[in-house]
Protein backbone atom coordinates (compact mmCIF):
# COMPACT_ATOMS: atom_id res chain seq x y z
CA UNK A 1 0.00 0.00 0.00
CA UNK A 2 1.14 3.55 -0.71
CA UNK A 3 1.08 6.51 1.66
CA UNK A 4 -2.71 6.60 2.10
CA UNK A 5 -2.91 4.00 4.89
CA UNK A 6 -2.09 6.54 7.59
CA UNK A 7 -4.94 8.88 6.65
CA UNK A 8 -8.20 9.30 8.53
CA UNK A 9 -11.62 9.91 7.01
CA UNK A 10 -11.62 13.51 8.25
CA UNK A 11 -8.25 14.21 6.63
CA UNK A 12 -9.42 12.84 3.28
CA UNK A 13 -12.58 14.98 3.42
CA UNK A 14 -10.71 18.17 4.30
CA UNK A 15 -7.61 17.80 2.11
CA UNK A 16 -8.19 15.02 -0.41
CA UNK A 17 -5.58 12.33 -1.10
CA UNK A 18 -2.13 13.82 -0.43
CA UNK A 19 0.31 14.36 -3.28
CA UNK A 20 3.05 11.69 -3.42
CA UNK A 21 6.50 13.13 -2.83
CA UNK A 22 8.43 10.06 -3.95
CA UNK A 23 7.74 7.62 -6.78
CA UNK A 24 7.57 4.83 -4.20
CA UNK A 25 4.60 6.60 -2.60
CA UNK A 26 2.49 6.15 -5.73
CA UNK A 27 2.13 2.44 -4.95
CA UNK A 28 2.89 1.65 -8.61
CA UNK A 29 6.18 0.22 -9.90
CA UNK A 30 8.47 2.83 -11.40
CA UNK A 31 8.98 0.79 -14.58
CA UNK A 32 5.24 0.90 -15.28
CA UNK A 33 5.15 4.67 -14.80
CA UNK A 34 8.15 5.09 -17.11
CA UNK A 35 6.41 3.09 -19.83
CA UNK A 36 3.28 5.22 -19.46
CA UNK A 37 5.35 8.42 -19.60
CA UNK A 38 7.04 7.19 -22.80
CA UNK A 39 3.66 6.59 -24.45
CA UNK A 40 2.59 10.11 -23.56
CA UNK A 41 5.78 11.57 -25.02
CA UNK A 42 5.11 9.61 -28.22
CA UNK A 43 1.52 10.88 -28.52
CA UNK A 44 1.99 14.55 -27.59
CA UNK A 45 2.75 16.99 -30.44
CA UNK A 46 5.20 19.00 -28.30
CA UNK A 47 6.05 16.88 -25.25
CA UNK A 48 7.40 18.70 -22.24
CA UNK A 49 7.66 18.02 -18.55
CA UNK A 50 4.56 20.13 -17.94
CA UNK A 51 2.42 18.50 -20.63
CA UNK A 52 3.40 14.96 -19.63
CA UNK A 53 2.80 15.76 -15.94
CA UNK A 54 -0.64 17.14 -16.79
CA UNK A 55 -1.57 14.01 -18.77
CA UNK A 56 -0.27 11.64 -16.09
CA UNK A 57 -1.64 13.80 -13.26
CA UNK A 58 1.61 13.47 -11.37
CA UNK A 59 3.72 16.20 -9.71
CA UNK A 60 6.22 17.79 -12.08
CA UNK A 61 9.18 16.72 -9.94
CA UNK A 62 8.19 13.05 -10.17
CA UNK A 63 7.43 13.37 -13.89
CA UNK A 64 10.86 14.95 -14.43
CA UNK A 65 12.39 11.97 -12.66
CA UNK A 66 10.57 9.52 -14.96
CA UNK A 67 11.52 11.44 -18.09
CA UNK A 68 15.15 11.69 -17.04
CA UNK A 69 15.20 7.92 -16.63
CA UNK A 70 13.86 7.56 -20.19
CA UNK A 71 16.56 9.99 -21.35
CA UNK A 72 19.31 7.94 -19.71
CA UNK A 73 17.90 4.80 -21.35
CA UNK A 74 18.25 6.62 -24.71
CA UNK A 75 14.52 6.29 -25.42
CA UNK A 76 13.99 10.07 -25.69
CA UNK A 77 16.18 13.11 -26.16
CA UNK A 78 16.10 16.60 -24.67
CA UNK A 79 15.41 19.23 -27.30
CA UNK A 80 15.27 22.30 -25.10
CA UNK A 81 16.12 22.71 -21.46
CA UNK A 82 15.21 26.00 -19.83
CA UNK A 83 13.21 26.66 -16.71
CA UNK A 84 12.36 23.84 -14.34
CA UNK A 85 9.45 21.86 -15.76
CA UNK A 86 9.75 23.41 -19.22
CA UNK A 87 12.17 20.87 -20.72
CA UNK A 88 11.07 19.64 -24.15
CA UNK A 89 11.60 16.12 -25.39
CA UNK A 90 11.53 14.13 -28.62
CA UNK A 91 11.35 10.41 -29.34
CA UNK A 92 14.39 8.41 -30.45
CA UNK A 93 14.26 5.34 -32.68
CA UNK A 94 14.81 3.03 -29.73
CA UNK A 95 11.92 4.76 -27.97
CA UNK A 96 9.57 4.26 -30.94
CA UNK A 97 10.43 0.58 -31.01
CA UNK A 98 9.62 0.27 -27.32
CA UNK A 99 6.33 2.17 -27.71
CA UNK A 100 5.32 -0.28 -30.45
CA UNK A 101 5.84 -3.19 -28.08
CA UNK A 102 4.06 -1.40 -25.23
CA UNK A 103 0.99 -0.68 -27.36
CA UNK A 104 0.66 -4.38 -28.08
CA UNK A 105 0.48 -5.01 -24.31
CA UNK A 106 -1.71 -2.06 -23.29
CA UNK A 107 -3.20 0.84 -25.20
CA UNK A 108 -4.04 2.77 -22.03
CA UNK A 109 -3.07 6.44 -22.30
CA UNK A 110 -4.36 8.45 -19.38
CA UNK A 111 -3.70 9.40 -15.79
CA UNK A 112 -1.21 7.37 -13.83
CA UNK A 113 -3.07 4.60 -11.99
CA UNK A 114 -3.22 3.89 -8.28
CA UNK A 115 -2.55 0.53 -6.68
CA UNK A 116 -5.34 -1.93 -5.93
CA UNK A 117 -4.46 -1.74 -2.23
CA UNK A 118 -4.80 2.05 -2.19
CA UNK A 119 -8.09 1.85 -4.08
CA UNK A 120 -9.51 -0.72 -1.65
CA UNK A 121 -8.37 1.31 1.36
CA UNK A 122 -9.94 4.53 0.06
CA UNK A 123 -13.25 2.88 -0.83
CA UNK A 124 -13.59 1.37 2.64
CA UNK A 125 -12.51 4.60 4.27
CA UNK A 126 -15.19 6.60 2.45
CA UNK A 127 -17.96 3.97 2.35
CA UNK A 128 -19.89 5.20 5.39
CA UNK A 129 -21.09 8.82 5.04
CA UNK A 130 -19.75 11.14 7.70
CA UNK A 131 -23.31 12.13 8.61
CA UNK A 132 -26.02 9.57 9.24
CA UNK A 133 -29.39 9.92 7.56
CA UNK A 134 -32.18 11.40 9.68
CA UNK A 135 -35.90 11.73 9.02
CA UNK A 136 -35.25 15.34 7.98
CA UNK A 137 -32.53 14.42 5.47
CA UNK A 138 -34.62 11.53 4.10
CA UNK A 139 -37.66 13.80 3.68
CA UNK A 140 -35.44 16.26 1.84
CA UNK A 141 -34.15 13.56 -0.53
CA UNK A 142 -37.71 12.47 -1.33
CA UNK A 143 -39.35 15.90 -1.12
CA UNK A 144 -40.83 15.69 -4.61
CA UNK A 145 -42.55 12.38 -3.87
CA UNK A 146 -45.61 11.70 -1.71
CA UNK A 147 -44.68 8.72 0.48
CA UNK A 148 -45.96 7.37 3.81
CA UNK A 149 -43.78 8.00 6.86
CA UNK A 150 -43.43 4.28 7.48
CA UNK A 151 -41.70 3.85 4.10
CA UNK A 152 -39.44 6.85 4.75
CA UNK A 153 -38.39 5.27 8.05
CA UNK A 154 -37.53 1.99 6.33
CA UNK A 155 -35.56 3.83 3.64
CA UNK A 156 -33.64 5.75 6.30
CA UNK A 157 -32.67 2.49 8.01
CA UNK A 158 -31.53 1.04 4.68
CA UNK A 159 -29.44 4.13 3.94
CA UNK A 160 -27.71 4.13 7.32
CA UNK A 161 -27.02 0.40 7.32
CA UNK A 162 -26.10 0.39 3.60
CA UNK A 163 -27.89 -2.96 3.42
CA UNK A 164 -29.56 -4.24 0.29
CA UNK A 165 -33.23 -3.47 -0.33
CA UNK A 166 -35.76 -5.65 -2.14
CA UNK A 167 -38.40 -3.20 -3.35
CA UNK A 168 -41.65 -4.55 -4.81
CA UNK A 169 -44.99 -3.17 -5.95
CA UNK A 170 -47.37 -2.90 -8.87
CA UNK A 171 -46.12 -1.24 -12.07
CA UNK A 172 -46.38 2.54 -11.86
CA UNK A 173 -46.37 2.82 -8.06
CA UNK A 174 -43.06 4.71 -7.97
CA UNK A 175 -40.44 2.05 -7.24
CA UNK A 176 -37.95 3.43 -9.74
CA UNK A 177 -38.51 6.99 -8.50
CA UNK A 178 -37.88 5.84 -4.92
CA UNK A 179 -34.76 3.87 -5.91
CA UNK A 180 -33.23 6.76 -7.82
CA UNK A 181 -33.63 9.19 -4.92
CA UNK A 182 -32.11 7.02 -2.20
CA UNK A 183 -28.62 8.04 -3.27
CA UNK A 184 -29.44 11.70 -2.57
CA UNK A 185 -29.73 10.85 1.13
CA UNK A 186 -26.08 9.67 1.23
CA UNK A 187 -24.18 12.73 2.40
CA UNK A 188 -20.85 13.97 1.16
CA UNK A 189 -18.61 13.34 -1.82
CA UNK A 190 -15.96 10.68 -2.43
CA UNK A 191 -12.61 10.39 -4.19
CA UNK A 192 -12.11 7.71 -6.83
CA UNK A 193 -9.10 7.03 -9.07
CA UNK A 194 -9.10 7.40 -12.83
CA UNK A 195 -7.67 3.89 -13.03
CA UNK A 196 -6.22 1.03 -10.98
CA UNK A 197 -3.12 -1.01 -11.79
CA UNK A 198 -2.97 -4.76 -11.11
CA UNK A 199 -0.02 -6.89 -12.25
CA UNK A 200 0.84 -4.41 -14.99
CA UNK A 201 -2.79 -4.31 -16.22
CA UNK A 202 -5.07 -1.26 -16.12
CA UNK A 203 -8.67 -1.20 -14.85
CA UNK A 204 -10.39 2.04 -15.81
CA UNK A 205 -12.68 3.17 -12.99
CA UNK A 206 -13.73 6.77 -13.65
CA UNK A 207 -16.63 6.98 -16.08
CA UNK A 208 -18.08 10.38 -16.98
CA UNK A 209 -21.43 8.70 -17.73
CA UNK A 210 -21.83 7.29 -14.21
CA UNK A 211 -19.66 9.69 -12.21
CA UNK A 212 -20.38 13.38 -11.69
CA UNK A 213 -17.17 15.27 -10.97
CA UNK A 214 -17.20 17.97 -8.31
CA UNK A 215 -15.89 21.34 -9.58
CA UNK A 216 -12.37 21.92 -8.33
CA UNK A 217 -12.09 24.62 -5.70
CA UNK A 218 -9.12 26.77 -4.83
CA UNK A 219 -7.03 25.33 -2.04
CA UNK A 220 -3.58 25.98 -0.65
CA UNK A 221 -3.17 22.23 -0.20
CA UNK A 222 -2.51 20.21 -3.33
CA UNK A 223 -4.04 16.76 -3.66
CA UNK A 224 -3.01 13.69 -5.60
CA UNK A 225 -4.47 14.41 -9.04
CA UNK A 226 -4.69 10.71 -9.90
CA UNK A 227 -7.88 10.85 -7.81
CA UNK A 228 -11.00 12.81 -8.74
CA UNK A 229 -13.69 14.03 -6.35
CA UNK A 230 -17.21 13.00 -7.39
CA UNK A 231 -20.75 13.00 -6.08
CA UNK A 232 -21.67 9.66 -4.60
CA UNK A 233 -22.44 7.60 -7.72
CA UNK A 234 -25.86 6.32 -8.73
CA UNK A 235 -25.62 3.42 -11.18
CA UNK A 236 -28.83 1.97 -12.65
CA UNK A 237 -28.94 -1.24 -14.69
CA UNK A 238 -32.06 -2.83 -16.14
CA UNK A 239 -33.02 -5.44 -18.70
CA UNK A 240 -29.70 -5.25 -20.56
CA UNK A 241 -27.83 -6.86 -17.65
CA UNK A 242 -26.01 -10.15 -18.26
CA UNK A 243 -23.78 -12.17 -15.96
CA UNK A 244 -20.74 -11.14 -18.04
CA UNK A 245 -21.46 -7.50 -17.17
CA UNK A 246 -20.65 -8.24 -13.52
CA UNK A 247 -16.98 -8.96 -14.31
CA UNK A 248 -14.11 -6.99 -15.79
CA UNK A 249 -14.57 -6.10 -19.45
CA UNK A 250 -11.44 -6.57 -21.53
CA UNK A 251 -11.09 -4.49 -24.69
CA UNK A 252 -9.08 -6.34 -27.30
CA UNK A 253 -8.62 -3.08 -29.21
CA UNK A 254 -7.64 -0.85 -26.29
CA UNK A 255 -6.00 -3.67 -24.31
CA UNK A 256 -7.12 -2.62 -20.86
CA UNK A 257 -10.08 -3.40 -18.59
CA UNK A 258 -13.25 -1.45 -17.90
CA UNK A 259 -14.50 -1.78 -14.33
CA UNK A 260 -17.89 -3.51 -14.00
CA UNK A 261 -20.90 -1.42 -13.01
CA UNK A 262 -20.88 -2.60 -9.38
CA UNK A 263 -17.29 -1.43 -9.00
CA UNK A 264 -18.24 1.96 -10.47
CA UNK A 265 -21.06 2.18 -7.89
CA UNK A 266 -18.69 1.85 -4.93
CA UNK A 267 -19.41 4.54 -2.36
CA UNK A 268 -22.90 5.15 -3.76
CA UNK A 269 -26.00 3.27 -4.86
CA UNK A 270 -26.56 0.45 -7.33
CA UNK A 271 -30.13 -0.02 -8.60
CA UNK A 272 -31.17 -3.23 -10.37
CA UNK A 273 -34.32 -1.94 -12.03
CA UNK A 274 -37.01 -4.35 -13.27
CA UNK A 275 -35.27 -7.18 -11.42
CA UNK A 276 -36.30 -10.50 -12.90
CA UNK A 277 -36.46 -9.21 -16.47
CA UNK A 278 -32.72 -9.27 -17.11
CA UNK A 279 -31.03 -11.54 -19.61
CA UNK A 280 -29.62 -13.43 -16.64
CA UNK A 281 -31.87 -15.42 -14.30
CA UNK A 282 -32.52 -13.93 -10.84
CA UNK A 283 -31.08 -17.04 -9.20
CA UNK A 284 -27.84 -16.85 -11.19
CA UNK A 285 -27.45 -13.14 -10.42
CA UNK A 286 -28.06 -13.58 -6.72
CA UNK A 287 -25.73 -16.58 -6.61
CA UNK A 288 -23.10 -14.31 -8.13
CA UNK A 289 -23.66 -11.72 -5.37
CA UNK A 290 -24.29 -13.79 -2.25
CA UNK A 291 -20.74 -13.20 -1.00
CA UNK A 292 -20.53 -9.51 -1.97
CA UNK A 293 -23.87 -8.76 -0.28
CA UNK A 294 -22.77 -10.45 2.94
CA UNK A 295 -19.03 -9.72 3.09
CA UNK A 296 -18.78 -6.45 1.16
CA UNK A 297 -16.05 -7.86 -1.07
CA UNK A 298 -16.23 -8.93 -4.69
CA UNK A 299 -13.93 -11.10 -6.80
CA UNK A 300 -13.12 -10.18 -10.40
CA UNK A 301 -11.19 -12.24 -12.93
CA UNK A 302 -8.32 -11.09 -15.14
CA UNK A 303 -8.02 -12.74 -18.56
CA UNK A 304 -4.98 -14.56 -17.19
CA UNK A 305 -7.37 -16.38 -14.86
CA UNK A 306 -6.15 -14.59 -11.73
CA UNK A 307 -8.89 -13.43 -9.34
CA UNK A 308 -8.58 -10.11 -7.55
CA UNK A 309 -10.48 -8.90 -4.50
CA UNK A 310 -12.17 -5.48 -4.66
CA UNK A 311 -14.51 -3.68 -2.25
CA UNK A 312 -18.27 -4.02 -2.68
CA UNK A 313 -19.17 -0.88 -0.73
CA UNK A 314 -22.51 0.28 -2.08
CA UNK A 315 -26.19 0.34 -1.26
CA UNK A 316 -27.94 -2.18 -3.55
CA UNK A 317 -31.62 -1.85 -4.50
CA UNK A 318 -33.48 -4.63 -6.31
CA UNK A 319 -36.66 -3.12 -7.74
CA UNK A 320 -39.33 -5.34 -9.30
CA UNK A 321 -43.04 -5.54 -10.08
CA UNK A 322 -42.92 -9.34 -10.12
CA UNK A 323 -43.94 -11.46 -7.15
CA UNK A 324 -41.16 -12.36 -4.73
CA UNK A 325 -42.03 -16.05 -4.77
CA UNK A 326 -41.67 -16.11 -8.56
CA UNK A 327 -38.11 -14.74 -8.38
CA UNK A 328 -36.23 -16.14 -5.42
CA UNK A 329 -36.73 -18.44 -2.47
CA UNK A 330 -36.86 -17.45 1.19
CA UNK A 331 -33.17 -18.21 1.73
CA UNK A 332 -32.23 -15.53 -0.79
CA UNK A 333 -34.69 -13.03 0.62
CA UNK A 334 -33.09 -13.36 4.06
CA UNK A 335 -29.86 -12.10 2.53
CA UNK A 336 -31.53 -9.01 1.14
CA UNK A 337 -31.30 -7.02 4.35
CA UNK A 338 -34.54 -5.06 3.95
CA UNK A 339 -37.77 -5.68 2.05
CA UNK A 340 -40.44 -3.08 1.29
CA UNK A 341 -43.52 -2.89 -0.87
CA UNK A 342 -44.70 0.35 -2.44
CA UNK A 343 -48.50 0.42 -2.42
CA UNK A 344 -50.77 2.48 -4.70
CA UNK A 345 -51.64 5.91 -3.25
CA UNK A 346 -54.86 6.63 -1.43
CA UNK A 347 -57.27 9.12 -2.98
CA UNK A 348 -55.94 11.98 -0.84
CA UNK A 349 -52.33 11.08 -1.65
CA UNK A 350 -53.22 10.86 -5.35
CA UNK A 351 -54.76 14.35 -5.23
CA UNK A 352 -51.59 15.71 -3.60
CA UNK A 353 -49.39 14.06 -6.25
CA UNK A 354 -51.63 15.44 -9.00
CA UNK A 355 -51.54 18.99 -7.63
CA UNK A 356 -47.75 18.96 -7.19
CA UNK A 357 -47.25 17.62 -10.69
CA UNK A 358 -49.60 20.18 -12.20
CA UNK A 359 -47.75 22.99 -10.42
CA UNK A 360 -44.36 21.88 -11.74
CA UNK A 361 -45.79 21.85 -15.29
CA UNK A 362 -47.49 25.20 -14.97
CA UNK A 363 -50.96 23.71 -15.48
CA UNK A 364 -53.87 25.37 -13.68
CA UNK A 365 -56.20 22.93 -11.93
CA UNK A 366 -59.41 23.44 -9.92
CA UNK A 367 -61.52 21.27 -7.63
CA UNK A 368 -64.11 20.55 -10.36
CA UNK A 369 -61.44 18.96 -12.56
CA UNK A 370 -59.99 17.02 -9.65
CA UNK A 371 -63.41 15.61 -8.76
CA UNK A 372 -63.96 14.70 -12.42
CA UNK A 373 -60.73 12.70 -12.46
CA UNK A 374 -61.57 10.85 -9.23
CA UNK A 375 -65.05 9.96 -10.53
CA UNK A 376 -63.51 8.45 -13.67
CA UNK A 377 -61.30 6.18 -11.55
CA UNK A 378 -64.31 5.04 -9.53
CA UNK A 379 -66.49 4.53 -12.61
CA UNK A 380 -63.88 2.41 -14.39
CA UNK A 381 -62.75 0.68 -11.16
CA UNK A 382 -59.12 1.59 -11.85
CA UNK A 383 -56.38 1.41 -9.22
CA UNK A 384 -54.72 4.80 -8.81
CA UNK A 385 -50.97 4.75 -9.39
CA UNK A 386 -48.34 7.30 -8.52
CA UNK A 387 -47.08 7.65 -12.10
CA UNK A 388 -50.47 8.48 -13.58
CA UNK A 389 -50.73 12.18 -12.63
CA UNK A 390 -47.48 12.81 -14.50
CA UNK A 391 -48.56 10.75 -17.51
CA UNK A 392 -52.07 12.24 -17.73
CA UNK A 393 -50.79 15.81 -17.40
CA UNK A 394 -48.21 15.15 -20.10
CA UNK A 395 -51.08 14.09 -22.38
CA UNK A 396 -53.00 17.26 -21.45
CA UNK A 397 -49.97 19.38 -22.31
CA UNK A 398 -49.64 17.60 -25.67
CA UNK A 399 -53.26 18.36 -26.55
CA UNK A 400 -52.92 22.01 -25.50
CA UNK A 401 -49.79 22.39 -27.59
CA UNK A 402 -51.43 20.79 -30.62
CA UNK A 403 -54.58 22.91 -30.39
CA UNK A 404 -52.82 26.11 -29.36
CA UNK A 405 -54.74 26.31 -26.09
CA UNK A 406 -53.53 27.64 -22.72
CA UNK A 407 -52.40 25.00 -20.23
CA UNK A 408 -55.58 25.07 -18.14
CA UNK A 409 -57.33 21.86 -17.14
CA UNK A 410 -60.96 21.30 -18.14
CA UNK A 411 -63.17 18.19 -17.92
CA UNK A 412 -63.10 17.93 -21.73
CA UNK A 413 -59.28 18.01 -21.78
CA UNK A 414 -59.21 15.39 -19.04
CA UNK A 415 -61.46 13.09 -21.08
CA UNK A 416 -59.25 13.47 -24.14
CA UNK A 417 -56.06 12.86 -22.17
CA UNK A 418 -57.69 9.92 -20.38
CA UNK A 419 -58.62 8.27 -23.66
CA UNK A 420 -55.17 8.87 -25.13
CA UNK A 421 -53.50 7.34 -22.05
CA UNK A 422 -55.72 4.40 -21.17
CA UNK A 423 -56.81 3.76 -24.74
CA UNK A 424 -60.00 4.65 -26.56
CA UNK A 425 -61.84 3.55 -29.67
CA UNK A 426 -61.61 5.90 -32.63
CA UNK A 427 -64.50 5.64 -35.10
CA UNK A 428 -66.49 7.87 -37.42
CA UNK A 429 -69.76 9.53 -36.41
CA UNK A 430 -72.87 7.79 -37.76
CA UNK A 431 -73.30 8.55 -41.45
CA UNK A 432 -76.76 10.09 -42.15
CA UNK A 433 -76.60 9.01 -45.80
CA UNK A 434 -76.27 5.42 -44.65
CA UNK A 435 -79.56 5.69 -42.71
CA UNK A 436 -81.36 7.26 -45.65
CA UNK A 437 -80.27 4.43 -47.91
CA UNK A 438 -81.31 1.90 -45.32
CA UNK A 439 -84.84 3.30 -45.17
CA UNK A 440 -85.38 3.13 -48.93
CA UNK A 441 -83.96 -0.39 -49.25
Amino acid sequence: MGHLSILSRAEIESMGPPTPEELSETGVHQAFLCDLALKHVAMLPEPSTVSVADRMRLPRALTEELLYHLYREKLIEMRLQSAVGATRYAMLDHGWERVGRLQQQSGYLGAAPVSLDDYAHMMRLQAVPSRSATMESVRSAFKDLVLPDSLLTTLGCVINSRSSLFLTGLPGTGKTAVSERMNAALSGTIWIPYSVEVDGQIIRVYDAHNHQAVPEHDSLIEHDRRWIEIERPLVIVAGELTLDNTDLTWSEAAKFYEAPFQMKANGGTLVIDDFGRQRVSPTDLLNRWILPLEKRVDFLTLHSGKKIEVPFEELVVFSTNLEERDLVDEAFLRRMGYRARVEPPTASAFVEIFKRTATTRGIVINQECMDHILRKYVAEKRVMKGCEPRDLLNKVRDVCLFEGRPAQLTPELIDTAWGNYFGTSHGFAPDQTHFELAKTA
